[in-house]
């Protein structure tokens, strides 16, 4: 795990699938010493288990990167999962677990690397929020909540970190196929009885450009806002949807 001098570091959470392992792997394609914090094990990238839901470890996690490479670049909090419920149907159980994932593990994780950002006087902090990060979609109480906050995050933070040369940002994909929208997909089919290659279909034809969005799409923007090259870009709403959020 012994790294040039030269080599950015890179951390992102919930790194083994989906959006997550794009990101560790484009990070990675350009020479970033990647740290991925997630529950599931992965071969791309350093992974380091951690459940991103238990404040202690992750500070633990990024305290450890902190010694070993005595440098933070940027943060890139993707961890997350759905819920599709009303608000009704949304038990306090269901909204705590949600929001322990969601915003309460990107909350520890920035909070983590914050002190070696304003020690370096530089920084990026990404958050993969989502086009319900702007708009809202039915039966999604907690997780359209949870997204919001996301938002709210990457626009404080860019506020209050201005002057250490901090950067944050959030990203808001719309309908990206990987494992989480196949998941959502499944336990709507299995709740209605509708086909999944049909709703599948029915999902890219929402679409403005009529197909769904892909996770090397949504890394290649993160690489992109990690860089130089938007280095005027803080506090704001990064949406990469197809142009849904536009009708």
């Amino acid at each position: 795990m012994n790294q040039s001098p030269q080599q950015n570091v890179c951390i992102v959470t919930g790194g083994s699938s989906g959006i997550g392992l794009a990101i560790c792997q484009a990070f990675v394609d350009a020479n970033y010493q990647v740290y991925n914090l997630d529950i599931q094990p992965s071969a791309v990238g350093h992974y380091i288990e951690c459940d991103m839901r238990d404040q202690v470890k992750v500070k633990q996690a990024i305290t450890d990167i902190i010694t070993q490479c005595k440098r933070i670049d940027v943060l890139i909090s993707n961890a997350g999962m759905h819920y599709s419920a009303t608000i009704e149907n949304t038990s306090m159980d269901a909204f705590e677990r949600v929001f322990s994932l969601n915003v309460k593990g990107a909350i520890s994780a920035t909070q983590a690397v914050l002190p070696m950002m304003k020690q370096q006087r530089n920084g990026v902090v990404l958050y993969i929020a989502s086009d319900q990060a702007l708009i809202g979609k039915t039966g999604s109480f907690a997780y359209n909540l949870s997204k919001h906050a996301l938002a709210s995050m990457a626009k404080t933070t860019a506020l209050d970190y201005a002057s250490f040369n901090i950067r944050a940002n959030a990203i808001c994909p719309g309908t990206i196929e990987t494992p989480l929208y196949h998941q959502a997909i499944d336990n709507y089919c299995q709740k209605s009885g509708e086909n999944k290659q049909r709703v599948h279909l029915e999902e890219a034809s929402l679409q403005p450009l009529n197909r769904l969005g892909q996770p090397e799409e949504v890394a290649q923007y993160a690489l992109f806002l990690a860089s130089d090259k938007a280095c005027f870009i803080t506090g704001s709403l990064q949406v990469i949807d197809g142009g849904y959020t536009a009708k």
